[in-house]
C-alpha cells in the first residue's frame, strides 16, 4: 500500500510539475554557468596576529581597568568604515572588495569562566599582490593598535571629565548635609545630652517632689484656716470684709456717732415723745448716720474704684464691722492664710506644667536621637561620596600617565600563496544536478502543502480522529462512464460492487445513530464532495435491505438530479413550490428500479429558498413522512455556501458530512465539526467520498485500484463531477 506522503507527493507533482522542472532546469543552468567559469588568478594570503597588552608598571586601578575594557573591543569596531576607507584609499582598492578580503579572528571567551581562552588575535588579507597584501594587514595592524590606544584615551578622559562635573554637586550636598546636623545640634544636642546624663530625669524627680513639699504644705494651711474658721464662725471672704470694715476708721466714727445718737435717743424716749422736735433731729441724724455708714461700707467693700472688690455682701454691715481687736487679728490671719494657701496653689500647678513639659520632652528624645543619627549617616554617606569621587580622579589623573594601546604585534606579517585545486566540471554539474533535484522536489511538496486541501483519505480520517468525530465509511470513486447530462453514479444493479461499501456505511449509520435515528440529514462543507451521490446510495442501500426509505433533495438552490434514478421531475414545480411540497401525492415518487425506494425531487433553483423550507408546508411535509417510512433522508445545500441545512437540521434526528480527497478544505472541515460539536446539532458521523481503495471484482475481472484523478482543467472537471455531487 502506497504511504500517504507519497500519495500526496505524487497528486502535488501532477499539479506543479512544472513548476518544480523549471526550478531544477534554472539550479542546473546556474551550475553550469559556474563549471565553465575560467580558473581565478593565484591568490596570496597575508598573515599576522596581535596580542592583548597593559603598560609596564601600572600605578592606578582605573589604567587597568582601562586596559581590560580594551579588551572588549569587536571585529566591527576595530574594521570600521573609517580604517577601510582609509587605507582603501591610500591602497587603491575598493572599500568593498577590501572589507571582504580581511579575516580577522578575536579569541572567544570560556563560557563557564567569561575569561579569554587566548590573547592572539588572527588578522589575515587575501589579494592577487603579495606586496600589496603585506602593506594592507601592515596598515590595519597599525590602525587597530591606534584605535584601540583612542578608545583607551577617549575613555580615561571621559572618565575624568564626568568625575569634575561631579565633584561640585557632591561637594555642595556634603555641606548642606553638615549643616543641617549642625543646625540640628545647636537647637537639640542640650535636650539630647541632658537626656544621656540624666539631668533631665533628675529635674522630673525633683518637679515631683517639690510638688509633694507644697501639697503637704497646703493641707497644714487648710487644717490652719479651719481652725480659726471654726473659732470666728466666719469663712474667708466674710472674715475678709469683716476686718476691712472694723478696721475703716471713717466706719469707726460713724459707727460712733451712730452709737451716741441711739444712747441720746434712748434717754430722751422717756420724757419726749416721739413728735417732738429734738426726737425728730435726733432720728433725722441717725438715719443720715446709717446712710453715711452703708454708703461708706459700700465704697470700702467694691474697692473704691482704686482696689479690687471684696468677694461678699454688706448686710449687716454694724455687725460685720464691729470685730474686737482679738477677732480682729484672728480674721487678718485667716485671710493672710488664705493668701499663702493660693500663692501655694498656683507653684503646684506650675510645677505639675513643668513637670509635663519635662515628660514630653523626655519622650521625644528617641527621636531626636534618631534623626540625629540619621543625619550623622547622611553625612557620612556623603563624605564617603565625595571621597571616593576625590580618589577617583586622582587614580584616573595618575593613570592618565599609563594609558597605551591595548593592542601590541604578536607576530611578525608572513605572505604565503593560496594554493586551490582546479574545480571539477562533472563534480559541479552533478552537485548543481542534486540541488536542483532537491529544490524542485521541495517546491513541489511546499506548494502542495500550502494549498490547505486533504490529499488523502488518511488526513481526512486523521483530522476526524483529532476531534473525536466518528467515521461512518469510506467510498470509493465510482466509474463515470455513460452517465446522462446532470447524472450521478448510483448502483441500481444488486451485484454491483460497490453497493457493499454503502451497506458497511447504513449499518454504522444505525450503530452510531442508535435505533431512534429515522431522519438523516446529509450535507458537505462546500460543493462537489459527493453528498448527493451518498444520499442516493444510502438510500438505495436501505431500500435494498427492506427499509421504507424516502429521499428528499432539500438543495432548492440546485437542479434536481433523480434523472439518475430514472425518475422524472414535475418541470412546473419550481413556479409554486409551496403548493408542490402541499400535496404528497404529487410530490413523491416511486423509484422503478428500486423496490422500497421513493424520493421527492427538488423544485430547483428556486429563489428564497429559506423561506420555503421554514414553510408550514414543509414542516407538515416531515411530519407525514416520518410516520410513514423508515428511514428518511434529506439531501441539503453544502454548509459554507448557505444555512439551509441548519434550517432544515431540526427535523432530522441526526447529521452527516460528506468530505472528498483534493475538494474538502481542512480549515473548512474543522471549522464546521467545531461548530456543529459546540451547537451540539447531531452530528453522527463523516463520510470519505471518493477515497483511493482497491476494488475487488467478479473472478472473470482482475483486481483494480481505482484513484481519483487530478482535475487539471474544466473539462476534466465536468467529467468526474457526476460522483462529486
Amino acid at each position: 500500500m502506497t504511504p500517504p506522503i507519497v500519495k500526496r507527493y505524487i497528486i502535488a507533482f501532477e499539479k506543479y510539475k512544472w513548476v518544480g522542472l523549471a526550478s531544477f532546469a534554472l539550479i542546473v543552468a546556474g551550475s553550469t554557468v559556474v563549471a565553465i567559469q575560467p580558473e581565478p588568478p593565484p591568490t596570496y594570503v597575508a598573515d599576522s596576529a596581535l596580542t592583548y597588552s597593559g603598560p609596564t608598571v601600572s600605578f592606578s586601578t582605573t589604567g587597568s581597568e582601562i586596559q581590560e575594557q580594551g579588551k572588549e573591543l569587536d571585529a566591527a569596531s576595530l574594521l570600521s568604515d573609517q580604517l577601510i576607507e582609509s587605507i582603501s584609499t591610500t591602497m587603491g582598492i575598493k572599500p568593498k572588495v577590501l572589507a571582504s578580503s580581511v579575516d580577522l579572528k578575536l579569541p572567544k571567551r570560556n563560557s563557564r569562566t567569561g575569561k579569554l581562552e587566548s590573547n592572539i588575535i588572527e588578522l589575515k588579507y587575501r589579494d592577487t599582490d603579495p606586496k600589496r597584501a603585506q602593506e594592507v594587514v601592515k596598515a590595519l595592524m597599525d590602525g587597530m593598535i591606534q584605535y584601540s590606544s583612542d578608545v583607551n584615551t577617549t575613555r580615561l578622559r571621559a572618565i575624568i571629565e564626568k568625575v569634575n562635573e561631579r565633584i561640585p554637586q557632591a561637594k555642595g550636598e556634603l555641606q548642606a548635609a553638615e549643616q543641617k546636623l549642625e543646625i540640628y545640634d545647636r537647637r537639640e544636642r542640650p535636650a539630647i545630652l541632658a537626656a544621656e546624663n540624666g539631668s533631665l530625669l533628675n529635674a522630673v524627680t525633683n518637679s515631683q517632689n517639690q510638688q509633694r513639699v507644697i501639697q503637704q504644705t497646703i493641707t497644714g494651711i487648710d487644717a490652719q484656716i479651719r481652725s480659726l474658721q471654726e473659732k470666728l464662725g466666719l469663712n474667708v471672704n466674710q472674715a475678709y470684709v469683716s476686718s476691712a470694715l472694723s478696721a475703716d476708721p471713717i466706719l469707726r466714727d460713724l459707727r460712733t456717732q451712730l452709737y451716741q445718737t441711739e444712747s441720746q435717743i434712748a434717754l430722751l424716749r422717756k420724757d419726749l415723745r416721739p413728735e417732738h422736735p429734738t426726737m425728730i433731729q435726733l432720728m433725722r441724724q441717725k438715719q443720715a448716720t446709717e446712710e453715711l455708714l452703708q454708703q461708706r461700707a459700700a465704697e470700702v467693700v467694691g474697692g473704691d474704684g482704686t482696689a479690687a472688690p471684696l468677694a461678699g455682701n454688706i448686710t449687716g454691715i454694724r455687725a460685720q464691722s464691729n470685730l474686737d481687736p482679738a477677732r480682729q487679728l484672728l480674721a487678718n490671719q485667716m485671710v493672710a492664710l488664705q493668701t499663702q494657701r493660693e500663692t501655694l496653689q498656683q507653684q503646684l500647678a506650675q510645677q505639675v506644667r513643668e513637670e509635663l513639659q519635662l515628660r514630653q520632652e523626655y519622650s521625644q528624645i528617641p527621636n531626636k536621637q534618631l534623626e540625629r543619627s540619621r543625619l550623622e549617616q547622611e553625612v557620612a554617606l556623603k563624605k564617603a561620596v565625595f571621597d571616593q569621587m576625590q580618589a577617583k580622579l586622582t587614580d584616573a589623573r595618575t593613570a592618565e600617565a599609563e594609558t597605551v594601546s591595548s593592542f601590541s604585534i604578536a607576530r611578525a606579517i608572513t605572505v604565503i600563496a593560496d594554493a586551490k585545486k582546479p574545480k571539477s566540471v562533472v563534480l559541479t554539474l552533478a552537485v548543481g544536478g542534486f540541488l536542483g533535484f532537491v529544490v524542485g522536489g521541495g517546491i513541489i511538496f511546499l506548494l502542495g502543502s500550502l494549498e490547505g486541501t486533504f490529499r488523502t483519505r488518511e488526513d481526512i480520517r486523521d483530522s476526524l480522529k483529532q476531534r473525536e468525530v466518528a467515521l461512518l465509511g469510506e467510498i470509493p470513486l465510482m466509474p463515470v462512464d455513460d452517465l446522462p447530462p446532470e447524472g450521478i453514479p448510483v448502483v441500481l444493479s444488486a451485484e454491483s460492487v460497490y453497493l457493499e461499501f454503502y451497506e458497511k456505511l447504513r449499518s454504522n449509520l444505525r450503530r452510531f445513530g442508535g435505533k431512534n435515528l429515522k431522519v438523516v440529514l446529509i450535507t458537505s462543507t462546500s460543493s462537489n464532495e459527493g453528498k448527493t451521490t451518498s444520499a442516493y446510495n444510502l438510500g438505495i442501500a436501505a431500500a435494498r435491505a427492506g427499509k421504507r426509505t424516502l429521499i428528499i433533495e432539500t438543495d432548492l438552490r440546485s437542479p434536481s438530479r433523480c434523472l439518475s434514478l430514472r425518475v422524472n421531475p414535475d418541470p412546473d414545480a419550481n413556479l409554486e413550490p409551496l403548493r408542490y411540497y402541499g400535496s404528497l401525492s404529487e410530490c413523491i415518487r416511486l423509484v422503478p428500479d428500486v423496490e422500497n425506494l421513493y424520493i421527492i425531487p427538488s423544485p430547483g433553483p428556486v429563489r428564497q429558498s429559506a423561506a420555503v423550507l421554514e414553510s408550514s408546508e414543509i414542516r407538515r411535509l416531515m411530519e407525514d413522512v416520518r410516520e410513514r417510512y423508515d428511514l428518511v433522508i434529506l439531501d441539503t445545500h453544502p454548509l459554507s455556501l448557505s444555512n439551509d441545512a441548519l434550517l432544515i437540521q431540526p427535523y432530522s434526528d441526526g447529521m452527516v458530512l460528506v468530505a472528498r480527497p483534493n475538494y474538502t478544505q481542512e480549515n473548512m472541515l474543522g471549522e464546521a465539526v467545531d461548530q456543529l460539536v459546540e451547537a451540539e446539532l447531531g452530528l453522527v458521523g463523516t463520510i470519505i467520498n471518493g477515497a483511493d481503495i482497491t476494488i475487488s471484482l467478479p473472478p472473470s475481472v482482475e483486481s483494480v485500484s481505482i484513484e481519483e484523478p487530478e482535475i487539471q482543467d474544466e473539462a476534466t472537471e465536468v467529467s468526474v463531477g457526476a460522483n462529486s455531487q
